[in-house]
């Protein structure tokens, strides 16, 4: 991992003429949650993952924090690395950002891949009530929760959630409040009904926090996008089914020429 002029905390990977894959997390999520997914990816392209401020070792400055501080993040570290053009991935918090950046720099982005996310998330005011309590009472006051929203029963009574769980604990309670405070003033549907490129929409069927309606809605607002319903799955799909999870993405890159290095 290493950290952006910014001061966003990031991996590179793969060979450095591929094409470019972006992946951006959900709240209380790190890099590292991408982990069991990569395995199952083409060995051809160039992942860049990282940190949302307020999480992981990113920068966590006192909150609240704007959509736009967050898609300036992305948009900065993408340009200090000089990438030109890549696919981004964005799960939940990080698909709420790769919309805004679709329409900010359709320039830098040649698709984009919706998970678990929507065009607006809830209610200010709900929002609003999640970010107090988190501040007041640390990570514990929304962890039981948003736990049973990330994964299946089966999956969270196994040994094989602890890691997310910790993950989740770990996050800085500033950072997550941060986030949502952005998510809560957050509404693009008319923004990306407006976008004009390759969109495939993915959920878990047993998602909670986005459910597979939600997602579609957003998804389709796109002309042409296409969707996907990840089964067995909660809000972390790639968690619990990377498998299904890649071989989506894998088809939708290569359905739109998006594998070839020329991509990016």
């Amino acid at each position: 991992m290493k950290t952006s002029a910014g001061g966003l905390r990031y991996k590179l990977s793969g060979p450095s003429d591929g094409p470019v894959l972006v992946l951006s997390s959900s709240l209380g999520c790190d890099a590292r949650v991408w982990a069991p997914l990569l395995p199952h990816l083409p060995d051809r392209l160039r992942l860049v993952c990282y940190d949302h401020r307020g999480h992981g070792a990113s920068l966590a400055p006192d909150g609240p924090y704007s959509m736009g501080q967050l898609v300036r993040d992305a948009e900065t570290l993408l340009d200090d690395l000089g990438v030109g053009s890549c696919v981004f991935l964005g799960q939940g918090l990080g698909g709420m950002v790769g919309q805004a950046l679709a329409t900010k720099r359709p320039d830098l982005l040649r698709a984009l891949v919706l998970s678990g996310t929507a065009a607006r998330l809830d209610t200010a005011a709900i929002w609003q009530a999640r970010a107090t309590a988190v501040q007041a009472q640390g990570m514990a006051a929304i962890a039981a929760q948003t736990l049973k929203g990330w994964f299946t029963p089966a999956f969270l009574r196994s040994p094989a959630a602890a890691p997310w769980r910790d993950m989740l604990l770990a996050c800085p309670p500033h950072g997550w409040a941060g986030c949502a405070q952005a998510i809560a003033g957050t509404d693009f549907y008319t923004t990306t009904a407006a976008l004009r490129l390759p969109v495939l929409g993915l959920a878990g069927d047993r998602d909670a926090l986005t459910p597979p309606d939600l997602v579609r809605e957003t998804t389709h607002l796109v002309t042409d996008a296409q969707f996907a319903i990840i089964r067995r799955a909660g809000h972390l799909a790639h968690i619990e089914q990377p498998e299904a999870v890649a071989q989506h993405l894998t088809g939708f890159l290569a359905q739109h020429g998006l594998l070839a290095r020329a991509a990016c």
